[in-house]
Order: structure tokens, then sequence, then C-alpha cells
């Protein structure tokens, strides 16, 4: 457990000084813990503000502005608009060596709109909603920058501490288009976390992945006078989605396939002209996901083929699956170790307890224990992540921090309703500290810099980044 913090007043006003004093680790620790202490009521508010805006990728206006703005104010040069990306930017303060990162995301999912409530319901049926938690995401990763910000200001860390604001991770990857412009190349260690159901340094590697866009284009007719003058779109794209499905038994166990229908036609009594789906390929490997990729635009051609129309297949984003470095998990460990476990009260428990029987699953509560740390995990994550790409550009560390009740399915209304409740500005609070204290040890130890570099340096031996995105600028809305 962490050392008691004997008063928030004391701290923040004899931190400086005692740092100018004695310069210990953990005295910068405490005056960092202090510092997002007299922020809570600032990042709770920050944090439901982009809850409730509930922006998706790429179109997070509000969310990106409310984030920066906070930034600013607090006294960072802030660039927006970076990467072409109306909706990305950063935040920037100090100079030197090191040169830290923290990342922060803010874009939420569609049609999971929810109130902070333990039972289903919606506030605008069919609206977006923050599935996955990334309100809390940006805001506790930027109350994690203040507070270093704070300290080297003050003079007692030196170097240069940057937070990214990066939309369009749930779709098309921002960052992707950040690592693409070499934003990262220069970072030492970037920071980062998401919320989950558990607290723990996750070392095992998510999935990579393509998304794409699979676009049919036939000839319209009367579906009874003269279907035969027509060439049904929508044929092509349901002999895809059948040959997608039969390749299911014939691809490894790791790999995910999913698609969604964009447009399957519009009345049924014309043959429609268009037909598209989005259509995602997962696996462990990005190898593995190109070659699956071919296959798919193959079938795509067999398909269109078949119906007598014709078919184009846009690649959207393509995620690597993340690198991650195990000097960079022990030390962010023990951080969470020293910090100990998240703590609720009943209505918390209460809370938790009615949305898990909500949503089918075993009422168990929370759990804000510090899961054990395993260096050798037998299981992959089983999503994906734009910040993989950003793993193989910088070393990189991204830790979970229970924001949501246990076994509740994510990107659900469970999550959302979590997200803008105590549960989850707890959560919030707590992964500031972790990020907050980690990059103290990066700041004041660069031989722990250096391990973490080698580790990476030993792991992207003979590989070189290639952005998996279209030429040109992102597809803004």
């Amino acid at each position: 457990m962490r050392r008691p913090v004997q008063s928030l007043v004391f701290i923040l006003l004899s931190a400086p000084l005692m740092a100018q004093e004695n310069g210990t680790v953990s005295e910068l620790k405490d005056a960092a813990i202090a510092s997002i202490d007299s922020q809570r009521e600032s990042l709770v508010n920050l944090s439901n503000q982009v809850w409730g805006f509930a922006e998706t990728a790429l179109g997070e206006t509000q969310s990106a502005k409310l984030l920066a703005d906070y930034a600013q104010e607090q006294g960072f040069a802030v660039e927006r608009g970076v990467a072409g990306m109306p909706t990305a930017f950063i935040a920037s303060f100090g100079e030197g060596k090191p040169i830290i990162g923290i990342v922060g995301e803010y874009d939420a999912l569609p049609r999971l709109s929810q109130t902070a409530t333990p039972e289903q319901l919606a506030i605008v049926h069919g609206d977006p909603g923050h599935g996955c938690g990334h309100n809390l995401y940006g805001t506790a990763s930027l109350g994690a920058a203040t507070a270093i910000k704070q300290l080297i200001e003050s003079g007692q860390i030196q170097g240069t501490l940057r937070f990214y604001g990066t939309p369009a991770e749930e779709a098309i990857g921002g960052k992707i288009y950040m690592a693409r412009e070499g934003l990262f190349d220069d970072v030492d260690v970037m920071l980062s976390w998401h919320p989950d159901s558990n607290s723990k340094m996750n070392v095992s590697s998510s999935l990579a992945m393509v998304e794409t866009i699979v676009e049919f284009k036939g000839r319209t007719a009367h579906a009874a006078a003269d279907p035969w003058n027509g060439r049904s779109a929508l044929d092509g794209l349901e002999l895809l989605t059948h040959a997608l499905n039969l390749l299911r038994e014939h691809v490894k166990p790791t790999v995910r396939i999913h698609y969604a229908y964009i447009d399957g036609g519009g009345a049924p009594n014309v043959v429609p002209e268009t037909a598209s789906a989005s259509v995602w390929i997962r696996d462990t490997e990005m190898e593995s996901v190109l070659e699956l990729y071919e296959r798919m635009q193959a079938m795509a051609a067999g398909a269109a083929m078949a119906a007598d129309v014709s078919a184009s297949v846009t690649l959207i984003s393509g995620t690597y699956s993340s690198l991650q470095n195990r000097q960079a998990a022990k030390l962010v460990h023990g951080n969470m170790m020293m910090l100990g476990n998240i703590e609720y009260d009943d209505a918390d428990e209460a809370f938790a307890r009615t949305l898990q029987s909500s949503m089918g699953v075993p009422s168990v509560g929370m759990d804000g224990s510090v899961q054990p740390l395993d260096l050798n995990p037998s299981e992959l994550s089983d999503g994906s992540t734009d910040l993989a790409d950003v793993s193989w550009v910088v070393p990189t560390i991204d830790v979970n921090v229970a924001t949501a009740p246990v076994d509740i399915p994510w990107h659900s209304w469970g999550v959302v309703a979590s997200a803008g409740s105590p549960i989850g500005h707890k959560g919030m609070h707590y992964a500031a500290n972790v990020l907050a204290t980690t990059a103290i040890d990066l700041f004041r130890s660069p031989e722990k810099v250096e391990e973490i570099k080698a580790e990476f340096a030993e792991s992207t031996s003979g590989f070189s980044y290639k952005a998996y995105i279209p030429a040109g600028p992102p597809p803004i809305p």
C-alpha cells in the first residue's frame, strides 16, 4: 500500500520545498498524487461533459476542444488539428530529454446511448455512447499530465512532457495518421491506460486488424415487372458475406471476421443498384491479416462475377498487434502495488450488483484489487487498438484500470452507465495516479528509460514501421 498522504494542503504547499531539499522520488510521487486530488472536481466535470457529448470517430469536436482548452489553461503549449485531423492535438511543456508522452482518447461508439443508471435506459435511442469509457481515458491522462507539468514548472524534474489528444480509436485509427506524420518519433517512452473491469498491467498483445469497406454496384429494375433487367448489388454482397462465413471453418482459431451492412438496398420492389458493408479482419499478426485481406478481395471479385455486378474494396485502416515491454510493465506494476486497491463504498457496490443483474451476469460487485503481474501470459487480448501502431514506433506502456463491474460485456450500455458513474470516476482518478507516478520514475531514473528502450530496440530489430492507411488525408466526416 502507498504510505499515507498526511494532508492535501500540506503536501501541495510543501512538496516543491521537500523535493528541492531531498529530491526523493517518493516525495515527488506524493506531490503528484496531491495535485491529482486537487483536480478531482475538475476532472469529474471534464469526464462527464465528454460522456455527455458522446462524439464518434473524427467528430469529437466538442470533446477535443474541451480537453485542449483545459490543457491550455494549465499552461501547456497546445497545437491543434495535427496530422490533418481537426480533433487531434498535442499539449507540450518543458524542454530537453527525456521526452515522455501520455496518450488520451475521447471518442464514443455508435448506438450506445445510455443514462448513468444500472438499468438499460437510453438518453436518445440510437445515439452514441461511451461504451469503452474513453471519456475517462482522455481525462485521466490529462490530469496526470497536468500534475507532471507542475513538477517540471517548479524545477523538481527536468525534461519534456507531451499529452497527445488522439481521436478516432474505435474506427479509422487516428494514432496511425499521427504515427505516419512522425509525431511520436522523438518520444522516449509513451504512457497510456484503458478502462477495464480489472486493474492490471497487461502484457498480452492485442490483435492486428484491417478495417475495410466493400461496395458492390449493379443495375436497377422493377423487382416484379422486369427483374431480369436488373443486376442486384445486394446479391453480390450476400454472396461475399456467405463466403466469409464459410471461410471461418478454414482459418486459425485466432482469426476474427466481422461485418456490418452499410447499404442493403432501398425499397424491396427495386433491384438494388448499390450495396456495401464494413468488413474487419483480425489475427495475432499483421502478416496473417494481410493474407486474409487478399483472400477477401478475391472473394469479393468472385461474388461480383457471380452476380454480374462490380465490386470495390477500400482499406480504411490497419493496426498492428501491440508490442509489449516487460521492463516497463514491472515499473508500472510496482506503482500499482504502491497505490493499492481502488476502494468502493456501499452505493458503488449496489450500483455494480444491480447493473450485473440487469445484464444477466453474476451479481458479485466490483473488483478494485491490483491483479498479479504475469510477464508470460498464455492468452491474447481480444481487441485491437491503434495504440499498437504507437508501440512499434516508441516503447509504449498500456495499463488497465477497473472502471466497470466484473464480467459485464464491453462495448455495451453497461459500460456507458459505469463510465458516467462514481465507479468510473474512481477508476479514472486511480489511472491518473498510476500514469503520474510512473512518469516520475521515468523522468528521475534515466537508467530505467534506457532499459525500456534497450528492450524495445531488441524487439524491433529489423522492423520498419509502415502505416496501413490510405494515401492522403484522414476521412474527415
